[in-house]
């Protein structure tokens, strides 16, 4: 079937890698990996933790910066109108599952609380990134079709080159998980692989 998209000119093009990376860790909370939790039972989402936890460890070994969030709220009065339950629910300071999964934290982290989708949106990341020289982020983390598209998008718009290795995003489904890295890989990342992303640091790390 043709892709009218590329026909057109999206796509049409790689982003690539700039001169410093750091990876951005999109909610990896004990919320959507530790079944005692609502939306903890998603196989595909532990797929993808395990394969952050990996690329984490290449990561921090290499001395690239990482930022991690999660989500929480102190109430209903300053929680957004979510339309999933389990946020209105559970999304709390204080409550377990907003704590981050242990695969995935490390105390040498930049850790720190997002209240909206977008890791960006009124937070200190920005900050955190340019105090670091950083020019290109490799986006982790769920879910694939909303806080992580959204962190890309926010990522693509303050002129950061986005790598997103889609082994490392989940999803409650598998045709959402695609079809948001299809959209964002148009338009504003490249879609690539945990392997590859780990060759790359690799590389760079050989050449110091």
């Amino acid at each position: 079937m043709s892709d009218a998209y590329r026909k057109v000119g999206y796509a049409s093009s790689e982003i690539g890698f700039g001169q410093r990376a750091a990876v951005l860790v999109v909610d990896w909370q004990l919320a959507f990996t530790d079944p005692r939790f609502a939306l903890g039972g998603l196989e595909r989402l532990h797929r993808a933790r395990d394969n952050t936890a990996g690329l984490l460890k290449v990561a921090r070994a290499a001395g690239l910066p990482v930022a991690a969030c999660y989500t929480a709220y102190c109430s209903q009065k300053d929680m957004p109108l979510w339309k999933v339950q389990a946020v209105r629910d559970e999304f709390f300071y204080g409550h377990e599952c907003t704590a981050m999964d242990p695969l995935i934290h490390d105390p040498g982290d930049f850790t720190y609380c997002k209240n909206a989708p977008s890791m960006f949106f009124q937070t200190p990341l920005i900050t955190f990134l340019v105090k670091q020289n950083v020019d290109t982020v490799i986006v982790t983390g769920c879910t694939t079709s909303g806080c992580v598209r959204a962190t890309i998008v926010d990522a693509f718009s303050f002129g950061f080159r986005v790598q997103v290795p889609e082994d490392c995003c989940g999803d409650a489904e598998e045709g959402p998980h695609r079809d948001a890295l299809r959209d964002c890989g148009r338009r504003y990342c490249d879609v690539t692989t945990r392997a590859a992303v780990e060759q790359w640091i690799g590389v760079q790390a050989g050449s110091r």
